[in-house]
């Protein structure tokens, strides 16, 4: 197993080889489903647009050689995860997301700001989401988790690829044990970014819809992060930093 950069909290691994397996999300008590329950209620009171549809959770990680890992996932809504705010609640488990590091041509990457209807508004975080679990008789498979991330990046950025184009580049671990799979997307010039925001913006604006994210920035290095006002995913500053060192290392 190979660490690298763990600042605040988060670690970061290199994955070379990912296994899925479903597992049985925990039996919750009567005294946590009512607590849940309140605090779920509570928050949806302070943001309607919060929904409680399903998603898939994180069960348990098991490295069964150096870079192969095993992951565990369960289905659960996103009510579960009100848990976490329930104080001596040991029966959630930590949320599984994807998310995309997409370059630039002239080695700087994206990252986007959460808008307000959403459940972390202001946030600057990587094109991603929650991952979904699979319709009747499919699998959630390495390439399930490919055909996310690429749903992601089309729904949020507007920019459209192919599964297969997407790389899975490390594996973050941070906040509530919340396990992230970060995939590289092959780099486009800042301007064919910007204008495929923009016109996705437009159009969910046309539609009268508020975007999901609402505003994009490209960093070259953790230090331009400093200049993004309001709250950072906790991954964001180590997954740009290994991008950044990376790609000195590919100039040198």
């Amino acid at each position: 197993m190979t660490e690298t950069l763990p600042p605040l909290g988060v670690d970061l691994f290199d994955v070379h080889q990912l296994r899925l397996t479903e597992a049985e999300a925990p039996r919750l008590s009567p005294a946590d489903e009512v607590a849940r329950d309140r605090v779920w209620n509570k928050a949806v009171q302070a943001n309607p647009s919060l929904f409680d549809g399903p998603v898939v959770a994180c069960a348990g990680l098991e490295w069964e050689e150096p870079r192969s890992l095993v992951l565990s996932w369960a289905r659960v809504t996103y009510r579960h995860y009100a848990l976490r705010r329930v104080p001596g609640s040991t029966s959630w488990l930590p949320s599984l997301f994807v998310n995309v590091v997409q370059p630039t041509d002239d080695g700087r990457v994206l990252a986007a700001r959460m808008s307000s209807s959403t459940a972390a508004p202001g946030r600057w975080q990587l094109p991603g989401g929650s991952v979904e679990p699979p319709a009747e008789h499919e699998e959630l498979d390495e390439a399930a988790l490919h055909r996310n991330a690429a749903r992601e990046l089309a729904e949020e950025i507007g920019v459209g690829l192919s599964p297969e184009e997407l790389a899975l580049w490390a594996v973050t671990r941070g906040e509530h044990g919340s396990i992230g799979l970060v995939y590289l997307a092959p780099a486009r010039s800042a301007s064919v970014l910007h204008e495929r925001f923009a016109a996705l913006v437009a159009a969910e604006q046309a539609q009268g819809r508020e975007p999901e994210l609402d505003e994009i920035a490209l960093v070259r290095s953790p230090a331009g992060l400093a200049d993004l006002d309001g709250p950072h995913a906790d991954y964001l500053e180590p997954v740009v930093r290994r991008y950044s060192e990376a790609s000195l290392r590919r100039n040198v």
